[in-house]
């Protein structure tokens, strides 16, 4: 995950870069202006999806409000297929599928402002607020002698003292386990740097770099064994898009004048 982050940052560093000059933004900027976007996070430790409101406050920062929802992993974690003619793909010994949802408030500050359209501007951020893990208990397929030359499929969670990989025939229906769901509270924090690179005034196209924790009161039961934790820390590349809102003017806020491109004299 660790190399396919680095990648990720390499190939997307690259694609800014292409968008890094363009015609001089002639329109006046209005100076409250706020945003509100979405993002795809690919996170050392899963992959997420965030909301971001922003309110400017003065001419350089705005207060932000997220929502963010992934799943959570350990590096342990492998995922193998099964021996057994027919069967599918599973992780072994792992006992819980573990998302997390939380909301924050925080701070954006603008290090570097965007003189062109296509130009970049360069911020940084960060936020914090609580944070709620929600895991269910993971049900695999696996084969049980009956007899001497019998064995049936039953559907059961990971037992270390009796289960092996070579009696596992697949992970069972996700929907297996729902009725037993915990959710465990906690804290999160999370900062980095956001590149915003679009060609339209109106439009966000962003990318994200930074790190994060997700912290609980204790260890969450993802796998088997002893090497399951409380604090998640991670490092985390994300792509941003979304629209800004002008409260001045509630008629361009209408979608149509929003990605209606200005035409060239």
């Amino acid at each position: 995950m660790k190399k396919l982050l680095i990648l990720a940052v390499v190939v997307l560093f690259g694609t800014i870069s292409l968008f890094a000059q363009g015609e001089l933004d002639e329109q006046q900027k209005v100076f409250f202006r706020n945003e509100k976007s979405f993002a795809i996070l690919l996170n050392s430790d899963g992959i997420g999806f965030s909301y971001r409101g922003a309110k400017r406050i003065d001419y350089r920062n705005k207060n932000i409000f997220e929502i963010d929802a992934g799943n959570l992993k350990l590096v342990k974690e492998y995922r193998q297929s099964s021996q057994q003619l027919g069967g599918g793909s599973f992780i072994f010994g792992k006992l819980n599928s573990t998302f997390y949802l939380r909301s924050g408030i925080g701070r954006q500050h603008e290090i570097f402002k965007k003189a062109d359209l296509g130009g970049i501007a360069v911020r940084y951020f960060y936020s914090a607020g609580p944070v709620l893990a929600i895991y269910k208990p993971i049900y695999y397929k696996v084969y049980r002698l009956i007899s001497a030359t019998e064995y049936e499929i039953i559907e059961e969670k990971f037992d270390a003292s009796i289960a092996s990989s070579q009696d596992i025939y697949s992970r069972a229906s996700f929907i297996k386990g729902l009725d037993e769901t915990k959710i465990m509270p906690g804290l999160y924090a999370k900062g980095g740097f956001n590149f915003e690179y679009s060609k339209e005034d109106k439009i966000i196209h962003a990318i994200e770099f930074g790190a994060q924790v997700n912290a609980f009161p204790k260890k969450i039961p993802i796998m088997a064994g002893s090497d399951n934790k409380y604090l998640f820390f991670s490092l985390f590349v994300s792509y941003r898009f979304g629209v800004i809102l002008d409260p001045l003017d509630p008629e361009s806020n209408k979608l149509s004048n929003i990605f209606r491109r200005k035409k060239n004299n």
